[in-house]
Formats: structure tokens, C-alpha cells, sequence
């Protein structure tokens, strides 16, 4: 095993994973003597070599550099960005359309921009987008491998919830959106997404840790990232649901 460079991947997926609350990990031994060897053994995940798994290697895929152009969703994207039908476009910097790869499997619905995505015109850019890239490198994706998007474009006041209407009158776009992408699983980040694209009052904690399903498309709900970093306890629970999602996107795949 190279230990500058595949090795030193298996250490940063793995520092990822603590940090998203997994303190039992089960690894191949070659990777157990790899971080013993780095001295990250001495963190407090306990570490177990685990029996070879057929379906491990081809259930990762392969990272991408460049996220593919989509002149259709583009096109869209210019027909939208000056877009004034509710009130939200009044305090606007730049509209957030949406960012990543236009043909992802795995497409993520959080709430509204907030500042710092209102100044850049993309979604999680801040300290909660930094963690959400953290949450899907945890599950073997990157950023430039899904797609991520709000259920508003447009950032709301002092960054409130937005309201139902506001979130009415952007639904064609998202759900445009939806259409274009075509995604296997969808991951609601947080209550206010997961309870709209649901038409659900249900609380989070009865909305996490299953699979709905959203006009035939699989759904489940977890954390908005801006809450772990308030709420760290909630990284644990973070990290059962995406096992979740990676699970039901292996067995999507298995299934043609």
C-alpha cells in the first residue's frame, strides 16, 4: 500500500468520519495497519480489521475534477435569476440557483441562502457548507459529484425560515430543478426542506432515519449542517442517516 497517497486518503475519509460522530469503525487490515502506522489509532475510535466485502470496491465511485456543463439547465438558470415574484428578491445580493453536476444521482435540498451565499451566488458556501462537504466526502462522494440546492433562492431577512408562500412561489423552480436532474435520492438538509417537499408537519426526529418517497423518487431527511455546528451531539444521529442514504443508493444502483 502506498503510504502517500493511498493511505493518506483512508486517513482523511477516516478523520471525517470522527468527526461526524463515528467512534466504531470496521476497516480493512491493510488500512488498520496504515493508520496505526500514522498514529491515528491513538484517537478514540476504537478500530476492528474487518472480513473482505465483494461489493466494497465497486460501491464507491470515482471521483471527479470537473463538474460536467448542462446547457439546458443553464439556460434555465438565466431565464430565473432576475426572478420578482415574492418579497425575498427585495434584499437580495445575487439569486443561488444551484451548484454541482447537472446529471448527480444524489441531489441535497437545504433551506434558503444565507449570507454568505447571498454575497457568492452558491449554495453552502459558509462554515455549514464547508461541514455538508465534510458529510459527503464521509459517505465517498464529492462535491462535484452532487447536486445541491434550497427549497428559495433568494435569501431571506436576517436569515429567518422562509415562509410558506415564498417557498410556494420558488417550488416550480426546485421542482424544474428535480426534473431536469433526475436524482436517485434526494437528502433534505434540515426540518423546513424535509417538511415541504413532504407536505408534512411532522417533527425532524420522526422524519429522520427512513426512506419517504417524493413523486417516485427516494427521500430522507437529516440535519441542516448550520445545526450540527450549533448542536455537535446531533453529528452521531448526522452519520446514521447517511449510512442510510448510501445504503439505499448501493442498492438502487445493484438494481439497475
Amino acid at each position: 500500500m502506498n503510504q502517500n497517497g493511498s493511505s493518506g486518503s483512508a486517513i482523511k475519509f477516516f478523520e471525517q468520519l470522527i468527526e461526524l460522530g463515528e467512534t466504531e469503525l470496521i476497516l480493512r487490515e491493510e488500512l488498520v495497519q496504515a493508520l496505526k502506522e500514522s498514529k491515528i489509532a491513538a484517537t478514540s475510535a476504537r478500530i476492528k480489521p474487518s472480513e473482505p466485502r465483494p461489493s466494497q470496491a465497486a460501491a464507491k465511485p470515482q471521483a471527479r475534477t470537473a463538474v460536467p456543463k448542462s446547457p439546458e439547465l443553464e439556460k434555465f438558470h438565466q431565464e430565473i435569476k432576475d426572478c420578482t415574484k415574492c418579497r425575498l428578491h427585495e434584499g437580495r445580493t445575487k439569486f443561488v440557483f444551484g451548484v454541482g453536476n447537472p446529471k448527480a444521482e444524489i441531489m441535497f435540498i437545504g433551506e434558503a441562502p444565507g449570507r454568505d451565499e447571498d454575497l457568492k451566488g452558491e449554495p453552502f458556501v459558509g462554515r455549514a457548507g464547508q461541514l455538508l462537504d465534510k458529510i459527503i466526502a464521509s459517505i465517498g462522494f464529492s462535491r462535484e459529484e452532487v447536486y445541491i440546492a434550497n427549497t428559495v433562492k433568494c435569501r431571506p431577512p436576517e436569515n429567518r425560515e422562509p415562509r410558506p408562500d415564498e417557498m410556494e412561489t420558488c417550488h416550480p423552480y426546485l421542482l424544474k430543478q428535480i426534473e431536469m436532474i433526475k436524482p436517485k435520492i434526494i437528502c433534505c438538509l434540515g426540518r423546513v426542506s424535509g417538511q415541504y417537499l413532504l407536505s408534512t408537519k411532522e417533527a425532524l426526529g420522526r422524519l429522520r432515519g427512513k426512506i419517504h418517497d417524493y413523486n417516485g423518487i427516494k427521500l430522507l431527511v437529516t440535519y441542516h449542517p448550520a445545526a450540527l455546528l450549533r448542536y455537535p451531539e446531533y453529528k452521531k444521529e448526522t452519520w446514521e442517516d447517511m449510512k442510510l442514504l448510501k445504503k439505499t443508493y448501493e442498492e438502487l444502483r445493484s438494481n439497475g
